[in-house]
């Protein structure tokens, strides 16, 4: 149920790889605060937490993009909006339903944890090679 920093998630970019590993720890702390169903209060703090990490964590990777001058930057922020929306559900889920429930660790599991390797594996890994082609064009 937790998530895990394994090979396939490496990038190469030491930056956004140190911040996957940051996100997925805080996801982790989440889900562990959450096995007492009633610590709604620690939830919504680990919940918070999570948030402005993700946050802080799309800025960097959004500016890293921009200097790059990668060409799905567009679609890359649209991906990154999807996670902020289902935070903010998450929040609310929290609040309606007084405390982590079993959907909530769900939804934290499936859309949240399923969501960053996906976008991992995908979007991610397709800048770090966007830079690595174009900063070895001169040796092809």
């Amino acid at each position: 149920m937790y998530a895990e920093f394994t090979d396939d998630l490496i990038t190469g970019n030491e930056m956004i790889d140190s911040q996957h590993r940051e996100l997925i720890s805080r996801i982790n702390d989440l889900l562990v605060s959450c096995e007492s169903r009633s610590n709604q209060s620690g939830a919504a703090r680990l919940l918070n937490y999570l948030a402005d990490y993700t946050d802080f964590h799309f800025k960097e990777e959004e500016a890293f993009q921009k200097e790059i001058g990668y060409p799905g930057l567009k679609e890359h922020l649209e991906k990154h909006e999807e996670l902020r929306r289902t935070v903010q559900e998450l929040h609310d889920m929290l609040t309606d339903e007084e405390g982590p429930s079993d959907a909530f660790v769900s939804k934290v599991a499936e859309n949240v944890r399923d969501w960053l390797y996906y976008h991992i594996k995908g979007f991610d890994r397709s800048v770090a090679e966007y830079k690595y082609m174009r900063d070895s064009a001169d040796r092809i």
